[in-house]
């Protein structure tokens, strides 16, 4: 088997963490049997200082005439407030036309933006900066709480972090689950999250209601997520008919009352099926009834079935131990 060229575009001012985390992936999948040839890139194939004042030593100039299968562009905190390096863009744009697929790290996303890339594509970057993005690039669908998301040869992922999970996401394409999961235990990290699974926690991106009655509606769920919260019940616990309830939903939060449940339940689900807990346990615990209602839930919100994503936290567990 060939191995699969793999480049990284570095620049100055790039986040050391973006850049070193996707090699380590790659670099461990060799180790452990994998099938790549991977190069840290710069302009010129000199040394970059990135945001950090570490100083990089890259392999080899940016890509010229060759072909290369994975094209990852770390972030930079200059890519949100300037204009990304021309020798970058360069770069990313002949990328586009030539390799099998091109990604990003965190901020990234914004240098992909800029070469047109990704106009008519789903992506997201790093929570801080996903609004910007999508006012500075109003032909991009951005997805602002998403891990990573895939819309095409494009792939675009969140902060820091989210770039191990895109990582993993990408050795699994090329050599199979095993040897993805073989990787995430010796980095001692779970198996990649599912790039639809959100950057926070349901409490965390929730802004907290002004209104006293909408704070209390929300606690009770949060601390009880199987307990019953239909609307008529959610409306006669804060005194307030449906439609205000709904209404106070609607203003404060931007969703439905239905939409929160929902997701407070599906993530106590992913909770449970992470501590071990069986399929139909998480469905009931979780509040949200039937296997099959567990599994639709999943496969709309997370893109994978609660099976699959039970089963891959717990290899990563017993790879732990």
């Amino acid at each position: 088997m060939d191995n699969r060229q793999v480049l990284v575009l570095a620049f100055d001012g790039v986040r050391l963490l973006d850049t070193t985390a996707v090699l380590e992936v790659f670099s461990t999948a060799n180790r452990l049997g994998g099938h790549y040839t991977v190069a840290l890139c710069s302009p010129d194939g000199t040394a970059v200082t990135t945001a950090s004042g570490t100083r990089l030593l890259p392999d080899r100039a940016y890509p010229g005439a060759d072909r290369p299968h994975t094209v990852i562009v770390p972030g930079s905190p200059r890519l949100t407030t300037a204009p990304a390096p021309a020798e970058l863009l360069t770069a990313i744009t002949a990328a586009g036309a030539s390799a099998t697929r091109v990604t990003s790290v965190c901020t990234g996303a914004f240098a992909l933006a800029a070469t047109g890339l990704l106009d008519g594509r789903r992506a997201t970057t790093h929570w801080r900066y996903a609004e910007r993005l999508a006012r500075s690039y109003p032909k991009v669908a951005v997805e602002p709480d998403a891990i990573y998301v895939r819309d095409g040869h494009v792939t675009t992922s969140a902060g820091v972090s989210a770039g191990l999970d895109l990582a993993l996401a990408l050795v699994e394409e090329d050599e199979g689950p095993d040897l993805a999961r073989e990787v995430a235990r010796d980095l001692v990290v779970f198996l990649q999250r599912p790039g639809g699974q959100s950057q926070f926690s349901v409490a965390a991106r929730t802004g907290r209601p002004r209104r006293r009655e909408l704070r209390a509606v929300l606690d009770a769920v949060l601390a009880d997520p199987a307990a019953d919260h239909s609307l008529p019940a959610m409306a006669a616990r804060a005194h307030l008919s449906g439609r205000h309830l709904s209404r106070l939903f609607d203003d404060e939060l931007s969703v439905t009352p239905a939409t929160f449940v929902e997701s407070v339940r599906l993530e106590a689900a992913r909770q449970l099926l992470e501590s071990g807990e069986s399929v139909s346990g998480a469905a009931q615990r979780s509040g949200i009834g039937s296997e099959e209602s567990l599994r639709r839930v999943f496969l709309r919100r997370l893109g994978v079935t609660p099976s699959a994503y039970r089963a891959r936290f717990r290899t990563a567990h017993r790879g732990a131990h």
